[in-house]
């Protein structure tokens, strides 16, 4: 069973950035598709990033578009979430995520948690207004 890595977050005041990585337990992985969530106490895990490698598409909630960028590592094999211009109401729990397989290009049905099946155990990112 494929079991992932979440590592890279933090503290960081309102205008900054952060760098989430993901790292698979496989080291050969190829993340063909992956994704990024996140979630607040008392709130659904919501879809924040996708990258499909296969068709060469990427997905983001338009909460982060324009500020957040998904991609993949080559060099550490790793999946990537670069943060930018963060704001107080990104603060949230951070995971990544892999699918047993996806049946559809659609940006609705890529955010939801429900078409993912691998999860990392999260990393939490706390901004400050």
């Amino acid at each position: 069973q494929l079991q992932l890595v979440e590592s890279g977050g933090g503290s960081v005041q309102a205008g900054g950035s952060l760098r989430l990585s993901c790292a698979a337990s496989k080291s050969t992985y190829k993340w063909p598709s992956a994704a990024w969530f996140r979630q607040v106490p008392g709130k659904e895990r919501e879809g924040v990033a996708v990258l499909y490698q296969d068709f060469g598409r990427t997905y983001y909630n338009d909460d982060v578009k324009g500020r957040f960028t998904i991609s993949q590592d080559h060099t550490n094999n790793t999946l990537v979430l670069q943060m930018d211009s963060l704001k107080a109401e990104d603060t949230a729990m951070y995971y990544c995520a892999t699918p047993t397989y996806l049946m559809k290009l659609d940006a609705d049905y890529l955010l939801n948690r429900n078409s993912w099946r691998y999860w990392g155990q999260g990393t939490q990112v706390t901004v400050s207004s």
